[in-house]
């Protein structure tokens, strides 16, 4: 399955759409690290652990655009798949997501198109995690592109269920068995159990933290 491409001239159009798909995950990226850097400047501390990005692979696309009943032509992928360009923020604390999620919402020249928010109304399937659609400006030489990405923000813990749940789904491709479904469940709770107590013993040593510099300023 592939990407319709009949001249060269489709051949031009599709290098120059990952070109610009990836100068817009570039932007984010770099925005992510600025906005991780000055929060550890002025709060002693980094709310994002790391960040990963990827352009989804042409057969995805088709996949993707023969699902929703679309040809498999470059314009439809641009105009109907949203997550070409996808970008994950993986972070320590449950907090730490909603706090990026506005830092990101402030930056001038991101428009915010959705937000689906899994973690207070998680996935039957007991996926967690926070969704963005936003768009970025990539300026070329001639022209302003408003690029859609796809951003991803979610605790390590989270992400490490995600990507055992996405292994599962395409190992089974979506027919796993029943038990091994309710087991997933089941190690849903328990993540999200653990990035409770984690967040609560982490505002506990935060709150020690402040009394003893409260203390030694006295």
């Amino acid at each position: 399955m592939e990407l319709r491409v009949e001249r060269d001239s489709d051949v031009d159009n599709w290098k120059e759409v990952i070109l610009i798909y990836n100068s817009a995950l570039k932007q984010i990226s770099t925005k992510l690290e600025i906005l991780n850097d000055e929060f550890q400047h002025v709060h002693r501390y980094n709310p994002i652990e790391h960040i990963k990005s990827r352009i989804k692979t042409s057969e995805s696309i088709v996949k993707k655009l023969k699902k929703n009943g679309y040809e498999s032509t470059i314009e439809n992928m641009v105009k109907y798949i949203n997550d070409i360009a996808g970008i994950r923020v993986i972070c320590s604390f449950t907090s730490d997501i909603y706090e990026i999620a506005d830092m990101i919402s402030h930056q001038s020249d991101i428009k915010i198109i959705s937000v689906k928010d899994y973690i207070t109304a998680p996935k039957l399937s007991g996926y967690k995690s926070y969704h963005m659609l936003v768009t970025v400006p990539v300026y070329l030489s001639d022209r302003i592109v408003d690029t859609k990405v796809e951003i991803q923000i979610r605790t390590v813990a989270m992400d490490f269920w995600a990507s055992l749940e996405h292994k599962i789904h395409y190992k089974f491709e979506g027919n796993a068995p029943v038990y091994i479904k309710d087991e997933l469940i089941e190690c849903a709770k328990m993540v999200s159990d653990l990035d409770a107590k984690m967040l609560l013993l982490n505002e506990k040593v935060q709150s020690l933290s402040q009394e003893n510099n409260c203390n030694e300023q006295l």
